[in-house]
């Protein structure tokens, strides 16, 4: 219980003070800086709430160290231009999905490397003392599917929404962007991960690949290109 009060002080915080960035100037701003601070605050606020069911502490720490350094970062990336559709209920309704099916896959792939580490446990390599306090492996791959399942459920939404607005927009469902075409292949990489588990039993390593690889390949689709623009070209 006092572990988990600790830790939802910085996650507030965090909240309070990214909020000054995404609603600058009365209008919301989401570049890379705050985009990518949003997604591992609402990844630190997920699993503080998974935490009241199951015993969680030692991803907590990592998660909070990594949101503290990104939100520090926040202030040297770019905000980015406000965003125009802000307004459109449709787009709020795919920025929010992308969002949060972000920071799930984030979690994800942060536990399946954690798991990784944990495995070692079984060949006599020593860890933290904080890691000792979570629960048994097949507990976390358990949890794991279930974040899968989840952000994986959520990005489809995403995907389907996003194809909306494009067509309300523009007349066009599809367009062969970066972003499409690295959303739809992390879409791939997950769907064919649960499919795998679901039929063949995937487990372990070959959980761990896909899962890095899925998300390496969300992270192209939209951090990647938030960092080409804003960064690189300063767009």
């Amino acid at each position: 219980m006092l572990a988990r009060s600790a830790t939802a002080l910085p996650i507030v915080m965090h909240g309070w003070l990214l909020s000054g960035a995404l609603f600058a100037e009365g209008a919301l701003h989401l570049g890379l800086g705050p985009a990518l601070s949003l997604i591992l605050f609402l990844a630190a606020l997920i699993y503080w709430l998974a935490s009241f069911r199951t015993r969680l502490v030692g991803l907590q720490v990592i998660l909070c160290a990594i949101a503290a350094a990104v939100l520090l970062v926040t202030l040297l990336l770019p905000h980015g231009k406000a965003l125009v559709h802000a307004n459109m209920p449709l787009f709020r309704a795919h920025l929010l999905l992308s969002i949060v099916s972000y920071s799930l896959f984030t979690i994800a792939s942060l536990q399946a490397l954690l798991m990784a580490t944990l495995e070692r446990r079984l060949h006599g390599t020593s860890l933290p003392a904080f890691l000792g306090q979570l629960p048994p492996l097949l507990s976390l791959e358990a949890l794991l599917f279930r974040i899968l399942w989840a952000g994986f459920v959520l990005l489809t939404l995403s995907l389907v929404t996003g194809m909306v607005f494009a067509e309300e927009l523009t007349g066009k469902p599809l367009a062969f962007t970066h972003k499409i075409l690295f959303g739809f292949i992390s879409w791939i990489i997950f769907g064919a991960l649960l499919v795998g588990r679901s039929r063949y039993g995937w487990r372990g390593r070959v959980a761990l690949r896909w899962t890095l690889s899925g998300f390496l390949a969300l992270v192209l689709a939209y951090l990647g290109t938030k960092f080409v623009l804003e960064v690189i070209l300063q767009r």
